[in-house]
């Protein structure tokens, strides 16, 4: 399946975000093979405007990503409220980090739709069935680092588009742009826990989902914990899918944080558990903390998970 250009639409994006630079505090670079980078955090100061304009480079223009304050047991946090109609193509195809940027002495999790020309995740685009063939595209990196030419000419030779037909757009996880791409993602991780417990998510026709905003933390291995904690003890989203109700009931206690064997520990605790590696963390954790999916053919809701506002507390404020 093809038709939103995805890539066609974040480059617009990234063209009215370089003409307002100054005003989101990020600072634009052409790499001497005519890449562009947008630093929103690395050397630039980013801000919360500039992890919108991450989020929704993320989301190839088909994502919409908001500001507000969310009441949490008594508690008032900042937060985002994140809606598309396109969950699978705006999430899945494009938001969620699934490639790995690592040529040699440079990684980085490469989100955005750039991902949907590449296609070097085979098996995830094999069950989506959804690719572009754009000349040029948008990429998100969760990085410290900033891309030099050659990681440019790496990425666009696997994507098969022009050198200079790559925009980058980047920043650390401990940083303010950071911090809200991350959590802008709450949708995106119940839809890819749906697809790891073998769900056909194409039938996903609808979602709206907030979470809480973290304090910055102090490194960057701290604000994984906090911007993971954001979503699996903070997160909320409403689906709406194109199935029965006795299988949208037991796909509902599936999909919760809660449904997880590691549930219940902030994240940072739980990756230090696990030496660093998120690979020995149990997958059925990454998701939000509480689910409501709707019927789009009987209109039927069914509810699952809880927030958590004491590991909220201990993660964002204690730790």
């Amino acid at each position: 399946m093809t038709g939103f250009d995805m890539n066609g639409r974040a480059w617009a994006l990234a063209d009215r975000y370089v003409d307002r630079a100054g005003e989101l505090g990020v600072v634009v670079t052409v790499l001497p093979n005519g890449a562009r980078v947008i630093d929103a955090g690395v050397n630039a100061p980013g801000g919360f405007a500039a992890g919108r304009m991450l989020a929704e480079l993320c989301m190839g223009g088909l994502g919409h990503v908001e500001f507000s304050t969310l009441s949490i047991a008594g508690d008032t946090w900042p937060g985002v409220l994140v809606w598309t109609d396109h969950p699978v193509e705006s999430c899945m195809a494009s938001q969620y980090a699934g490639w790995a940027i690592d040529p040699h002495g440079f990684f980085a999790m490469g989100s955005g739709p750039l991902r949907a020309i590449a296609r070097v995740e085979h098996e995830l685009f094999g069950k989506l069935g959804y690719e572009e063939n754009a000349p040029r595209g948008v990429l998100v990196l969760e990085s410290r680092t900033l891309p030099d030419a050659g990681v440019a000419s790496w990425v666009a030779r696997k994507a098969g588009v022009a050198e200079d037909a790559v925009t980058f757009a980047v920043a650390p996880t401990a940083s303010i742009a950071g911090g809200v791409q991350i959590v802008a993602r709450v949708i995106e991780t119940g839809l890819h826990k749906m697809e790891t417990v073998g769900f056909d998510v194409r039938r996903v026709v609808s979602a709206m989902g907030t979470a809480p905003l973290p304090p910055t933390a102090r490194n960057d291995m701290r604000a994984i914990g906090r911007t993971n904690d954001c979503i699996l003890y903070g997160g909320q989203v409403r689906y709406t899918v194109r199935a029965a109700d006795d299988e949208l009931a037991q796909l509902a206690e599936r999909v919760p944080a809660s449904a997880s064997r590691d549930y219940g520990t902030p994240f940072y605790e739980v990756f230090k558990r696990y030496d660093n590696d998120f690979y020995k963390i149990d997958p059925m954790l990454f998701s939000p903390a509480e689910v409501w999916l709707t019927s789009a053919m009987s209109g039927r809701t069914f509810h699952a998970g809880r927030l958590n506002p004491e590991v909220l507390r201990a993660s964002l404020l204690e730790s």
